[in-house]
C-alpha cells in the first residue's frame, strides 16, 4: 500500500444472506459507513455454496468475491489444515475483517475477527450445530494474530476468561442505532392496541416462554392488553408454541412473523412498551431502536443487556416471571416512570452512532495492518 493511499479492507458479508438478523444489520450499517469515506476502499466477501445469489444488499460501488465452498466446510478446512486462505478469499487486501466469528487465516494480510458474543462457550445448549465450531475457530484466529473486536465490555471480559485473550488487546467498539424508516403514512400499526412489542427472531436465547408466562400474569388486570411477538421462526420456536398454547390468554398473544422495516417500525410506534426477556445478549438492538421511538423498555439482565441500555431501561432478573410481570406492569400503570424511561432512553440511544463506530472501526484496522508491513 503506497503513502496516502486508502486502505484496502474486505469484510466478510454473509450475514446480508437471507433475513437480516441483528448480525446482518450490523454488517449493513458497518459495510454502509465505511463505504462513504476516501480513507478506506472497502470490498465485500463472503464463503457459501451460493453466496453470489444469496448475499443481498450491498452497497453500490462496493466490490463483491462470492466463494463458492460450502461454509461448513470452510470452516472444517479453517479449523484443521488453515486453507483456503484469507488472500484466496479475499483477494489482494490490507485488512480482512470476519464480522461474525469466523475469519480466513491468513499468511500476509492484517485480520481482524469480530465476537459478537459468547454463547457458544456458555449456553452451548442454545446453539445451532453450526455455531458450536465458533470457540475453536476464535482460539486459532487469536493465536494466528488476529486482533479481536467486540461490541460491548461484557464480552470482552468474558473472552479474556474463556479464550486467554489479554482484556487490554480486546477492542471494545459499540455499534450504532440502526435507522429505523417512519411508519408509512399515517397508517395504523398492524394490530390494534394497547400491547406489549418483543422484536427478535424466536432463538432459545430470547426466553420467549417467560414472556409468556409474564403476560399472563398481568392479563387479567390488564384485560385489553395484548401480547405482540414479531419475529423470524426459529429453534425457539416450538418451546414458544407450547408456552402460547398453555396460556389462559392464548388468544391476546399475536405473532407476526418476520417483518419488515416499516412495519417494525409502525410496531415500535404503537407500542405501550418493548420487552427483551434474552438470557443472554453480546449487544442487543431492540432496546435501543424502542428507546429512540420514545418506547420504555424493560429487559433481563442477560449478558451486555445492562450495559447497553444504561438507565434508560428498567432491568430485571433472567428467568424471573414475577419481576418481569412487575415491572412491566409498572411501566404500564405509572405515568412519570414511563415519561422518566422515554426521557433517559432517547438520550442513552442517542449517543450510539455508526459514524463514530466506523472511526473506531478504521483505526483497528490500521492497527491490524501495520502489524503485517
Amino acid at each position: 500500500m503506497s503513502e496516502g493511499a486508502p486502505l484496502v479492507v474486505a469484510l466478510d458479508v454473509l450475514p446480508l444472506a437471507g433475513p437480516r438478523s441483528g448480525v446482518g444489520v450490523c454488517c449493513d450499517q458497518l459495510l454502509g459507513a465505511l463505504a462513504v469515506r476516501p480513507d478506506i476502499e472497502v470490498r465485500a466477501y463472503a464463503v457459501a455454496r451460493h453466496a453470489r445469489s444469496e448475499v443481498t444488499g450491498l452497497p453500490a460501488g462496493v466490490p463483491f468475491r462470492p466463494v463458492s465452498i460450502p461454509t461448513r466446510v470452510a470452516h472444517t478446512a479453517w479449523r484443521y489444515v488453515g486453507v483456503p486462505s484469507a488472500e484466496f478469499v479475499a483477494g489482494r487486501v490490507s485488512v480482512v475483517h470476519g464480522t461474525n466469528f469466523v475469519v480466513p487465516p491468513s499468511r500476509r494480510i492484517g485480520a481482524v475477527v469480530t465476537v459478537n458474543d459468547v454463547t457458544p462457550w456458555r449456553y452451548p445448549e442454545l446453539c445451532a450445530p453450526a455455531s458450536l465450531a465458533y470457540p475453536r475457530l476464535v482460539r486459532r484466529a487469536v493465536r494466528a494474530g488476529a486482533l479481536v473486536h467486540t461490541a460491548s465490555h461484557h464480552v470482552a471480559e468474558e473472552l479474556s476468561e474463556l479464550v486467554g485473550v489479554r482484556l487490554e488487546s480486546v477492542a471494545v467498539i459499540p455499534y450504532g442505532l440502526p435507522p429505523t424508516p417512519a411508519p408509512l403514512g399515517r397508517a395504523a400499526p398492524p394490530v390494534e392496541g394497547p400491547y406489549l412489542l418483543a422484536i427478535s427472531t424466536i432463538e432459545p436465547r430470547k426466553d420467549y416462554p417467560t414472556l409468556v408466562e409474564a403476560f399472563a400474569q398481568l392479563a387479567t388486570s390488564q384485560p385489553a392488553l395484548r401480547l405482540v411477538i414479531a419475529g423470524a421462526e426459529g429453534r425457539g420456536s416450538p418451546a414458544l408454541d407450547a408456552a402460547v398454547a398453555a396460556a389462559r390468554c392464548r388468544d391476546r398473544v399475536v405473532r407476526l412473523g418476520y417483518v419488515d422495516d416499516a412495519v417494525r417500525a409502525a410496531l415500535l410506534a404503537g407500542a405501550r412498551a418493548l420487552a427483551y426477556p434474552s438470557i443472554y445478549e453480546g449487544f442487543g438492538f431492540p432496546p435501543l431502536e424502542a428507546m429512540a421511538a420514545g418506547i420504555p423498555v424493560v429487559v433481563t439482565a442477560g449478558g451486555a443487556v445492562p450495559e447497553i441500555a444504561g438507565d434508560g431501561a428498567l432491568v430485571v432478573p433472567v428467568g424471573d416471571v414475577v419481576a418481569l410481570a412487575g415491572a412491566l406492569e409498572q411501566v404500564l400503570s405509572d405515568e412519570a416512570l414511563r415519561a422518566a424511561l422515554v426521557a433517559r432512553g432517547r438520550i442513552r440511544a442517542g449517543t450510539y452512532s455508526w459514524t463514530a463506530t466506523a472511526d473506531a472501526m478504521v483505526a483497528l484496522y490500521r492497527e491490524a495492518a501495520a502489524a503485517h508491513t
